[in-house]
């Protein structure tokens, strides 16, 4: 039996969105072999329909491309979504941590309070919005007291553009400054079931602090699908395919937990990526989970899972068989 869309509120900003989100990285190509914008624009449109609220972008998905198919896409629609995106990944300056170059470009990780102030005003501009639902620092600065950074953050937040605040790729100490220095409402962490750190690093600080946590990779670049098999090849630019996580015999673990998960997913006429991204959102502390997709198949697909509810019986099941065949996986 299929439910309602579950929603949860973002921390304590009041803001209520679907459980599952639209994650945008792969609609940004980089790293994923291209994009198609015609195809991405028809994903989250298709997201949307499906109940989807919630779209998480970046500007460093394509150095603005992402954000700006999510503009494209959302126009004329912009009630109907709860719009995530991030600061922090820079190209306009080289202020703050150098990261990693980009087409032979260097992008820092800087968050400091004049590139904040530029950064929102770019993704505004690319999005066709003039306020961002949920604003992220991307990932941390070293260079920046966390104070400065959220003093600008508040800024927004009191000029109306921004409604809420959140941190992605976070340590322990990272989201403590962030809670005694403002209003965190959320962080964004790689969580699945191949990798699950955060449930003891992270999750109990957040529960306590009515932080949310936002999934992202809950299944875990694919692997976690039921569609990756072993005999699958990755080719260009696509990440998987150095990947220690996606070894011939990681791909063969991951097919027999998919054979414990079928009898499951058969159950409620699901897939067995449903029934994964199911189990991640009744996980402790896991508040929303994203999931990329870059077809409306897929996209439609992810979203059913936010109305699939799995039994306690279900879920133990799931968590033994990942228990048994998800061990020593090659990270």
């Amino acid at each position: 039996m299929l439910h309602e869309m579950l929603t949860r509120e973002i921390g304590r900003s009041g803001i209520k969105a679907s459980a599952i989100g639209l994650g945008t990285w792969a609609i940004g190509g980089w790293m994923w072999g291209g994009t198609d914008e015609s195809r991405s624009i028809d994903a989250i449109r298709a997201s949307i329909d499906a109940g989807v609220s919630l779209i998480d972008t970046a500007p460093a998905y394509g150095q603005g491309l992402a954000e700006e198919i999510v503009g494209k896409a959302i126009a004329g629609r912009r009630d109907e979504v709860v719009l995530a995106t991030k600061c922090g990944l820079v190209w306009h300056t080289q202020k703050g941590n150098h990261f990693f170059d980009y087409d032979g470009k260097p992008v820092h990780r800087y968050l400091g309070r004049d590139a904040i102030v530029y950064e929102v005003e770019q993704s505004l501009k690319r999005l066709g919005t003039d306020y961002i639902d949920h604003y992220i620092t991307h990932w941390q600065d070293p260079t920046t007291p966390v104070e400065e950074t959220m003093e600008a953050l508040e800024l927004l937040k009191s000029q109306g553009k921004i409604r809420s605040i959140g941190a992605s790729n976070t340590s322990a100490d990272d989201v403590s400054a962030y809670v005694a220095a403002g209003q965190l409402d959320a962080i964004q962490e790689e969580y699945s079931m191949v990798k699950r750190d955060i449930e003891t690093t992270l999750v109990p600080f957040c529960l306590e602090n009515r932080v949310s946590v936002l999934s992202y990779s809950s299944l875990a670049l694919g692997l976690l699908t039921g569609k990756i098999g072993p005999d699958r090849v990755f080719s260009g630019d696509d990440q998987r395919k150095d990947n220690p996580r996606f070894s011939l015999e990681n791909r063969q673990k991951v097919a027999r937990l998919m054979e414990a998960i079928d009898p499951i997913a058969g159950a409620h006429g699901a897939t067995k990526a449903q029934v994964v991204i199911a189990w991640t959102l009744q996980q402790p502390g896991i508040t929303f989970s994203l999931c990329g997709a870059r077809s409306p198949e897929q996209a439609v697909e992810n979203a059913e899972a936010g109305r699939l509810r799995l039994s306690e019986a279900e879920l133990e099941t799931i968590s033994k068989a990942a228990e048994v065949h998800l061990t020593q996986l090659a990270a």
